[in-house]
């Protein structure tokens, strides 16, 4: 008897063991602790992660892809590691349901589905985790028009798909079907998928109505979604209409998703000057409810869109991870076979290859969410531009990353290592204390083992369009170039004449050590220390990669891309250094300045700084008062070519018939500097839109923009608990307008604004100089009805505050600039000006309309 208690003892004791640690092996999902926070089931750690959206199995990429005779798998290949070469683990979509399902929510098996499941798998297999929005609400058309699509979207569009009965159901059936679908690629249904973080039900719903009907209709989809089984988290948006966030947590859902374009959208071009203020803080005002709901809080979108530098991102990062998020992807990164064009969203521009030192900042990213806390605090602006081992700056437009093991970085640095010994990783561009590179794309440096090194470099990228405009296939914005450069490599880990092997497929460059440099061709390589005995193959796995992986587009360039924008307007007697960037098939043999004074005709030749860029500088006894007039001659090999003609041949061939040249006005260091023209400059303006802007002639030949403003504030109907901000606010950056009169900035004393009030009654107009720091200093003076001009003293500007503009997205964001600047005013710093209506209009105005017309604003 007592031996077969002793063994039932056993079997129960091995039993509950096994069970245990079947159990155990079992938690590979993620829940949201009783604080708020997403853990992983099996370490109970917390989740952090950091990625992109990426949308080639549907839609513009899918169908461009097709149109381009190239396999959307292969792209998937090529993207998916360049994913894991910048270090995301984390990836989100807004799945295009229209694409995948019918009217009635059935899930339709196709090759958008299928390619979608290869996208997971690949992802999978380079340990990137991801969530997942089933519905998007959108057509498949984007840039394009929509197609006819057969899912429930197309049928019913977003709006009465959170209303109509039929479009409700048709969402839950949808919902269950997707959850429960099986990935044939990894054998897994999405509902359990472990790579699968959370989801989110739907995208930017933009709910209305009544608070109960809202939490009756998620809650619905919620409902369908758990009826499959899953114990994923499932999110809801709860950053568009955000006064219904009760209403959301009391669907049953364990988290909120957030979005953030602290620039807007849309501006068409690069926005200029620093735009730090902008993403200084991510400040959710309703964060007490996500609290009291124990909810965790992911970030689905964000960009610094119609940005083209690279020193802004870790500070968005930053200011997540302040407001206690812990996951966040940006939005978009382009599919590098459409990347030449920036066709999808050309908003935003974002790839490795193409734009390599954004994608450096993105990598700077994934490290702020690994490394910094949640909810900490780093102070407020400019403090906060260093945090931990990250320092970003405007002026070298530089984001960094130097830690014992890592050293990133996106432009020229000047940093030392923390600590050489532990050093592992070195990902950058240009140059640094380790590294000096002269080509223009990203370099990777990965420690192998002691003395040996992975070296990956990416061929040069320039950008030979606006990417921010209006795009298409046939416009390129972005060439790529493989030249042989020259970088050198100081690490005691490798020493001095150090071996280097080519090891990807095709690469057959056999670069020579002298000391610590070499030339060097794209492609992979390995580094290794005189006398250490060879202790890899090229093909071996190392971490997610292979050693010999690699991939970039070979060479684009097939014709010359010329770029130069004249300054236009430079002070007498000031010497002027004339640039422009030359991209050729073969590189130029000479670059000349063509210099016209009255009827002489001088000759200077401009020098290759880096890259791509040359420049001459025009002596300070030509620019006299007038028009300076030059040309650009570009001699090759094979032709030469004369700009701004482009045309083949030297100005004074006989034949030459295009004589046209670039232009800067020459003035006396007297005269008015002008700010702002109606006609030039009112595109320009970086401004809430509205309906009742226009630009008009006038009587005198001139053309007045006007800003005619209904109501100072409106209700928003995503936040409809804000407190009301009576002003309406607009900015116009003039560092192109100074550039050439800087030297006369000091000698000005007095702003003077030419215009008018619109709607029979004088209006007050705050006129402010926003600094290269964020600060402001302004006045108000009351603008009457007549035309004229109205001066303002600059010694009577006064600090005032700073406006976010472009208005940032999500609109709960920070109106204002808070910041610790006690800098004083100094016009030397500045770059752009804001004009206010609000501020001093009394009480009893506010509601009144208010309405202004610029002809012209300037300096004298």
């Amino acid at each position: 008897m007592k031996t077969k208690s002793l063994i039932l003892v056993f079997v129960l004791f091995f039993s509950a063991i096994n069970f245990t640690a079947q159990n155990n092996s079992n938690k590979t999902g993620v829940y949201v602790d009783d604080s708020g926070v997403m853990r992983w089931e099996k370490t109970n750690k917390e989740v952090e992660g950091f990625g992109v959206n990426y949308t080639v199995p549907f839609a513009h990429a899918y169908r461009s892809a097709k149109k381009m005779g190239i396999n959307p798998k292969e792209a998937i290949d090529n993207d998916v590691y360049h994913f894991s070469r910048l270090g995301f683990d984390l990836y989100r979509i807004h799945v295009w349901d229209t694409q995948i399902s019918d009217t009635l929510g059935n899930l339709l098996e196709n090759e958008y589905l299928d390619t979608f499941d290869y996208l997971l798998k690949k992802l999978k297999e380079k340990n990137i985790n991801y969530v997942i929005t089933p519905i998007a609400f959108w057509g498949d058309g984007w840039p394009e028009p929509d197609g006819n699509t057969p899912g429930f979207s197309h049928k019913y569009g977003k709006g009465d798909c959170l209303t109509n009965p039929d479009a409700i159901k048709a969402q839950q059936n949808y919902l269950y079907q997707f959850l429960n679908h099986v990935n044939p690629y990894t054998g897994e249904a999405y509902k359990t998928d472990p790579n699968l973080i959370a989801f989110e039900v739907s995208n930017e719903p933009h709910h209305r109505g009544e608070a109960e009907k809202v939490t009756e209709f998620v809650k619905g989809m919620v409902d369908a979604m758990r009826k499959t089984g899953t114990k994923k988290p499932i999110f809801y948006n709860i950053s568009h209409a955000v006064h219904f966030a009760d209403a959301y947590f009391n669907a049953g859902i364990q988290g909120g998703t957030f979005q953030w374009y602290p620039t807007g959208l849309g501006y068409q071009r690069e926005l200029s000057g620093n735009l730090l203020p902008n993403v200084n803080d991510y400040n959710i005002p309703f964060d007490e409810t996500i609290k009291k709901y124990k909810a965790a809080k992911l970030v689905y979108e964000f960009d610094a869109a119609d940005v083209g530098k690279s020193y802004i991102y870790p500070v968005m990062a930053r200011s997540f991870r302040e407001a206690g998020i812990q996951i966040a992807t940006h939005f978009a990164y382009d599919p590098t076979y459409l990347a030449y064009a920036n066709t999808e969203y050309n908003t935003h521009y974002m790839n490795l290859v193409y734009t390599p030192q954004k994608a450096l900042s993105l990598m700077i990213c994934s490290e702020v969410f690994h490394k910094t806390p949640m909810y900490k605090d780093f102070g407020k602006y400019p403090e906060n531009t260093t945090f931990d081992s990250f320092n970003v700056d405007y002026q070298k437009d530089l984001a960094e990353y130097n830690s014992d093991k890592k050293f990133i970085y996106s432009n020229n640095t000047n940093s030392q290592l923390v600590n050489e010994k532990k050093l592992n990783k070195i990902a950058g561009f240009g140059n640094s204390s380790v590294v000096k590179y002269n080509g223009v794309g990203a370099y990777f440096l990965d420690k192998i083992d002691k003395g040996i090194w992975r070296l990956e470099v990416m061929p040069d990228a320039v950008w030979v369009d606006n990417p921010f405009g209006t795009n298409s296939p046939k416009k390129t914005v972005g060439v790529i170039k493989w030249e042989e450069r020259t970088m050198n490599i100081t690490l005691k880990d490798l020493d001095s004449n150090f071996n280097i092997k080519a090891i990807n497929e095709g690469n057959n460059f056999s670069p020579k050590v002298v000391g610590n440099s070499f030339s060097i061709m794209p492609g992979t390589y390995i580094l290794s220390k005189n006398g250490i005995s060879k202790k890899w193959s090229a093909s071996d796995n190392w971490k997610n990669i292979k050693l010999n992986d690699y991939f970039a587009p070979k060479t684009t360039v097939a014709k010359i891309y010329f770029k130069h924008n004249p300054i236009n307007e430079i002070s007498e007697g000031t010497p002027l250094e004339i640039s422009t960037q030359i991209v050729a098939p073969q590189s130029p043999i000479e670059v000349e300045l063509w210099v016209y004074n009255g009827y002489k005709r001088e000759v200077i030749k401009m020098e290759w700084n880096n890259g791509y860029n040359y420049s001459g500088v025009v002596p300070a006894n030509i620019i006299t008062t007038g028009y300076l007039k030059y040309q650009i001659i570009v001699k090759g090999e094979k032709e030469t070519r004369t700009y701004p003609a482009d045309k083949e041949g030297m100005p004074y061939d006989w034949d030459f018939y295009d004589r046209s040249t670039f232009e800067t006005r020459v003035v006396s260091s007297a005269n008015a500097i002008q700010l702002f023209n109606a006609k030039k400059d009112a595109e320009l303006l970086v401004k809430p839109w509205k309906n009742t802007l226009k630009l008009v002639p006038t009587e005198n030949n001139e053309d007045e923009y006007q800003l005619n403003i209904e109501k100072l504030f409106v209700v928003d109907n995503e936040n409809l608990n804000a407190a009301p901000i009576y002003d309406y606010s607009f900015k116009h950056f003039i560092l192109d307008k100074i550039k050439g009169r800087k030297l006369d900035l000091a000698s000005k004393e007095t702003i003077v604004f030419k215009g008018r009030a619109l709607n029979n009654k004088p209006c007050k107009l705050q006129i402010a100089f926003v600094m290269n720091d964020g600060a402001a200093f302004g006045k108000v003076i009351e603008i009457g009805t007549e035309i004229k001009e109205y001066k303002l003293s600059i010694k009577e500007l006064k600090p005032v505050k700073t406006v976010t503009l472009p208005r940032p997205y999500p609109s709960f964001l920070p109106y204002y600039l808070e910041h610790n600047l006690n800098v004083p005013f100094d016009i030397e710093n500045v770059e752009s000006m804001q004009f206010s209506i609000g501020p001093e209009i009394p009480k009893s105005e506010l509601d009144e309309k208010h309405g202004i017309a610029i002809i012209s604003a300037g300096l004298e």
